[in-house]
């Protein structure tokens, strides 16, 4: 009862393996939102929703959840998924959370910034974090930029707010000092 489809940034389809927006189209989805063409004309295409969310199908056609399109970096004319990043991250003994966002950058438009919270009783070592992510990630994506903080804005259901860290730390790297 529901059709799913991944596109590219130019509306074509992806192949496996590759990351683009997810659309869906089903009986069940919103007609659209009241009183805000804008909104209406850049959430739905031809009976199509794009969710705003970023996905990948395998091989085998099952889905996987890349991130947010609002959250990818376009850093040197690659795309980089946050999500990812985040996931190594905090998978890192002395890392308690984590959230990469995009900052301007002269060379590359756009480059990742690693916000990081230390686990309990921990620390963070951002060489042997640089190390520990070229294991395991292409270079890059590897955030250029790497902020200890004590904590994160977030909404009430929790959630980090991205726009809020995206506004806060789009100085980071340009020279300019920040207490944290």
């Amino acid at each position: 009862m529901c059709e799913v489809k991944i596109l590219d940034a130019e509306g074509k389809p992806v192949g496996p393996g590759e990351a683009g927006e997810i659309y869906t189209r089903t009986p069940g989805v919103s007609p659209g939102y009241w009183n805000r063409p804008e909104a209406n004309a850049e959430t739905f295409e031809n009976g199509w929703c794009r969710t705003g969310d970023l996905g990948r199908y395998d091989e085998e056609g099952y889905l996987t959840l890349a991130g947010r399109a609002k959250d990818m970096i376009r850093s040197g004319g690659e795309n980089v998924y946050p999500a990812e990043i985040e996931k190594v991250l905090t998978d890192h003994e002395d890392v308690g959370d984590a959230a990469v966002v995009g900052v301007p950058d002269e060379k590359f438009v756009e480059v990742g910034c690693a916000l990081l919270i230390p686990g309990e009783g921990k620390t963070v070592d951002i060489e042997n974090l640089r190390s520990y992510l070229l294991e395991r990630l292409a270079k890059y994506k590897i955030p250029k930029h790497f902020v200890i903080v004590n904590d994160f804005p977030r909404n009430a259901t929790g959630k980090v707010l991205k726009t809020v860290l995206r506004t806060e730390y789009r100085h980071v790297g340009s020279g300019e000092s920040r207490a944290v």
